[in-house]
């Protein structure tokens, strides 16, 4: 009697059917490993070109932030320029102002203290027609009722240390009223604003101070020749 073990023809048939199929998973193995290689590259370069766009994002929004605050300080800045500009007009201006006034009194100044000055050396029995200054010079017209009067007038002018030596051009009389005559005159006479004795003492200290500076050029000279 034949006996047939179909347990091992099974699995020896199965053995030899799963022989192929390993051999062709064997022999398709480096093109898969291929195709992970170049999808694995793929990934990587998407995963650095987003990093690269994500840095350079990063960068533009830092210089965008920075440009930003640089034109903000610059407008802050242009702000405070205008507002110094504006300053110093106003200030220009009121300067001006201040110097034309000054002027004003200054100019009002020399008059005032002619008249004054005048009004102080005036006698009695003496009255003033017209004064005129120029360059200078001051010339009066008046009349007085006696000539001694007006005499007196003239030595009060030429007393006064403000002003220099008179001159009396004219004296003439006109009679008035058949019991009183009036005598006209003319007289000029130039007005310095420093009294005559602090101007001689100020040009004698310069002249002493002038003289003590050669005196010691001079020894200073001598005792180098010595």
């Amino acid at each position: 009697m034949i006996k047939i073990n179909l347990v091992r023809e099974g699995r020896a048939v199965r053995g030899t059917g799963a022989a192929p199929t390993i051999a062709a998973a064997a022999a398709g193995g480096p093109s898969n490993l291929n195709s992970v290689l170049v999808a694995s590259g793929l990934i990587l370069g998407i995963l650095g070109g987003l990093g690269w766009w994500f840095w350079e994002t990063r960068i533009l929004a830092e210089k965008q932030a920075t440009a930003s605050v640089k034109t903000n300080e610059a407008r802050r800045l242009e702000a405070i320029i205008k507002e110094v500009e504006d300053y110093q007009k106003r200030k220009d201006n009121l300067q001006k102002r201040i110097d034309l006034i000054n002027q004003l009194e200054q100019g009002q100044k020399g008059p005032v203290r002619i008249m004054d000055q005048i009004i102080k050396d005036l006698p009695d029995l003496v009255w003033l027609d017209r004064l005129n200054m120029s360059g200078g010079v001051i010339t009066i017209e008046g009349r007085g009722l006696n000539p001694n009067a007006i005499a007196n007038f003239v030595e009060n002018i030429k007393s006064d240390p403000f002003f220099e030596e008179p001159d009396l051009s004219s004296v003439s009389g006109v009679a008035a009223t058949s019991t009183t005559a009036v005598y006209t005159f003319s007289m000029s006479f130039k007005f310095t604003y420093l009294p005559k004795g602090e101007a001689g003492a100020a040009g004698a200290a310069t002249t002493t101070g002038t003289t003590g500076t050669s005196g010691t050029a001079a020894a200073t000279s001598g005792t180098g020749a010595k």
